[in-house]
């Protein structure tokens, strides 16, 4: 019975997004196009009035004052503010369509070592969400596994695509290791023993990695290590997703050991030890800031004020958002309330631009408003920060204008319709 209730929920549930079959790819930008009369945030500290961008064959070609420009195509962007396209860090956007269904969760897999799991391949363009995160400016997003200890690896995915092989815009760039808490009872009520049978668990697996790529020549081939290659030369990050003290800790001996480029995601309490994360180069990628503080104690505001605490301590960090209610798209306004709370506005953008361009290893390609760049690129009608005058109009991915429509839009104006309200 409860499966005839989950498949019923699935076929009535699929056959409501119909109405979203119009919303297809963009085709490859043709011909050169110039956005005008606007206020440009490059996303690396500088603004621009009155600013023009000019973009061809998906790059930027020009950022500057606005002047005459032939052979282009002008769009008039007068009283509109440009923002380089927005990163979400931390998701799992295309692997989780609706929660209560389990076949459309491709989130989770079975065990504890998962290095040679790969978001990429189970990444679903046809996902109805993509479209509502990309209407708040979100143009990429990193797309993690779960599941298990370590997770496996994540890819960072362009929010316009027809399939996975289109979309993809790093691919395999890191391996998730998801510390066992400290602070969790363990059968014998000791809150640290099993976590760290966990974590040894962990170190013995990469201690075996080394000493397999220290070999000349091997009998079998390793799945697992073989997955994880990218640690040990530098090519993949390593992801830790932890919150607490000594949790980051020991996330640092692990770069220490390893040599691994290390990156914190969570970092509740990053701000108690942030000039120890900036002394051994270590990044935070913040969560939902939305929530209350870690312990009891601390100010009831200090999610909102941590960026601000890593900005001042010179720690490379950036904002997400993890909340899987809203799907993410609220990424934006989590960097609004960090301007509220000690960063300046441009500080806050860099957060959800450049600085996750940089963590995520992609900053050559985008992230900033900058000659040569991809063309991501959003246009709203007010501040993005801003929940009440965020109204994006146009976005471009590596020049290409996206549709905005989405299932909500849609909805809201069949509603607005059918009580005359428009």
């Amino acid at each position: 019975m409860k499966n005839i209730f989950l498949t019923c929920l699935l076929f009535i549930t699929i056959t409501k997004t119909k109405s979203q079959d119009n919303i297809s790819p963009a085709p490859p930008q043709n011909g050169t196009i110039a956005l005008t009369h606007a206020t440009i945030h490059t996303g690396n500290g500088q603004v621009i009035e009155d600013g023009m961008i000019v973009f061809s064959n998906g790059k930027v070609v020009d950022v500057r004052a606005t002047a005459s420009i032939a052979d282009a195509k002008l769009i008039d962007c007068s009283g509109k503010h440009i923002y380089p396209g927005l990163i979400s860090a931390n998701t799992n956007l295309g692997l989780n369509e609706i929660g209560a269904v389990r076949s459309t969760r491709d989130e989770y897999e079975l065990g504890d070592i998962n290095t040679d799991i790969r978001s990429v391949v189970a990444y679903n363009t046809d996902s109805k969400i993509i479209n509502t995160v990309r209407s708040n400016g979100i143009l990429l997003a990193n797309v993690i596994p779960q599941g298990g200890i370590i997770s496996g690896a994540s890819s960072v995915m362009q929010l316009d695509a027809w399939n996975w092989e289109d979309a993809v815009y790093k691919m395999d760039g890191g391996i998730h290791f998801r510390m066992p808490p400290l602070a969790r009872l363990s059968e014998d009520n000791d809150p640290v023993k099993g976590a760290m049978e966990h974590i040894d668990e962990v170190r013995t697996f990469f201690r075996e990695a080394k000493a397999y790529f220290d070999e000349t020549k091997h009998e079998h081939t390793n799945i697992k290590f073989e997955a994880v290659k990218g640690l040990f030369d530098k090519t993949q990050t390593f992801f830790v997703h932890c919150e607490l003290v000594k949790e980051m800790m020991i996330a640092v001996e692990f770069a220490k050991e390893f040599g691994f480029r290390t990156v914190i995601i969570g970092g509740t309490d990053s701000w108690k030890i942030a000039d120890y994360l900036k002394q051994n180069n270590i990044a935070v990628v913040l969560n939902q800031m939305h929530t209350l503080p870690a312990l009891q104690d601390d100010d009831v505001d200090m999610p909102y004020k941590t960026p601000y605490l890593l900005q001042q301590a010179g720690v490379m960090y950036c904002i997400s958002d993890a909340d899987e209610e809203t799907r993410y798209r609220n990424l934006p306004f989590n960097a609004g309330t960090a301007a509220a709370y000690g960063l300046t506005k441009e500080q806050a953008l860099q957060a959800i631009t450049l600085n996750a361009a940089k963590i995520l290893g992609i900053d050559e390609r985008t992230g900033a408003l900058e000659k040569g760049k991809d063309a991501n690129i959003v246009v709203s009608d007010g501040d993005i920060l801003d929940m009440k005058t965020n109204n994006v109009i146009y976005a471009f991915i590596q020049g290409r204008q996206i549709i905005l429509d989405n299932k909500q839009k849609q909805l809201y104006q069949k509603y607005m319709a059918k009580y005359g309200l428009k």
